[in-house]
């Protein structure tokens, strides 16, 4: 029963951090990537579509993300829902193709940048509490129903601590990171 009370808690750790991973790659830093643009959705006939179903996103080089649309009349609808992100971003387009320069981030946009992670990484760490506790009151529940022991209870509880520590360090390496990749020009 506890097994199966720390593996939930490793999976719903490991969904907390993968979620979290996902956020931070939102996070525009000095560098193009094509991840940039994954959130933004496109009107397409109607239909809420996101942007890599109606056109390919590269990165031609490290200033500029290009999009090659396929639908020729799907240009303004493209370029209308970039300016409408909140990304700050300012599309031109030539032809099928949509450019996007990336200007540089200032001094003060990185370290705003660098807060925003920070606040990101919180909430992730916070989610991964939150199913710690979960897990530990599934475990005292089982200890107060007399389904284990006292000793299994406490064995259980730090397991769960030491598996949370585990994820709470990857959330630490993952804001180092990120940061360190807003910091360097």
């Amino acid at each position: 029963m506890i097994n199966e009370i720390k593996n939930d808690a490793k999976t719903r750790m490991a969904k907390s951090v993968d979620a979290l991973k996902v956020q931070l790659n939102k996070i525009r830093t000095g560098r193009a990537h094509s991840s940039l643009l994954d959130n933004i959705k496109v009107d397409y006939y109607g239909v809420a579509s996101p942007l890599n179903q109606v056109g390919s996103v590269s990165t031609p080089d490290a200033r500029t993300i290009a999009i090659t649309v396929f639908d020729k009349t799907m240009i303004s609808a493209v370029e209308k829902a970039i300016m409408k992100s909140d990304l700050g971003l300012n599309p031109s387009s030539q032809g099928t193709l949509i450019r996007i320069p990336l200007p540089p981030l200032t001094e003060e946009r990185r370290r705003d940048l660098v807060k925003v992670v920070g606040g990101e990484i919180e909430a992730g760490k916070v989610a991964i509490r939150n199913i710690r506790r979960d897990a530990n009151s599934d475990i005292k529940s089982l200890n107060k129903d007399k389904d284990i022991s006292d000793d299994e209870a406490r064995h259980g509880e730090d397991d769960i601590q030491k598996i949370t520590n585990e994820y709470i360090k990857q959330a630490d390496d993952l804001a180092a990171a990120k940061e360190k990749e807003l910091m360097e020009i």
